[in-house]
């Protein structure tokens, strides 16, 4: 698997616009009054399994899926979106066994000339091969 793209043979599940409220930021006032984040999930899955046999115990469950990620959000308090977004990944791909996620993660109005901010991560299971050495380097 290369970083950033899901693993060969596999298909995205995706979960677009899903809106949630939480408490999110740095500032006292955000810190008192939930605000609306938009999130976008892109998840590696393969769903040949389920296809053949028309069987819904063999497809990941996106309801569940969505409903856990939304539940986990409006429970949190991080101060920042980087938090937010990389235990949104994280959750994901321990509880749902997936092997590669993408979440983007929308906060409208965080900035009031802009529509809105956001964060896109790429998370896998499996950890990204290392830069080979430099024998120069030892």
């Amino acid at each position: 698997m290369r970083s950033g793209v899901p693993p060969n043979n596999t298909d995205l599940l995706y979960v677009h616009d899903l809106k949630t409220d939480c408490i999110i930021g740095v500032w006292a006032w955000e810190r008192q009054t939930r605000q609306t984040i938009i999130l976008d999930l892109d998840i590696a899955v393969d769903i040949r399994r389920a296809a053949a046999h028309d069987k819904f115990e063999y497809a990941l469950d996106y309801k569940a899926l969505a409903q856990r990620v939304m539940d986990f959000v409006g429970e949190s308090h991080f101060s920042l979106v980087e938090t937010l977004i990389e235990e949104v990944a994280q959750l994901i791909l321990r509880e749902f066994s997936v092997p590669w996620v993408r979440v983007r993660l929308n906060k409208p109005r965080a900035i009031s000339k802009a529509l809105a901010v956001g964060l896109v991560i790429e998370r896998s299971r499996i950890p990204a091969p290392s830069a080979p050495k430099d024998p120069d380097c030892d």
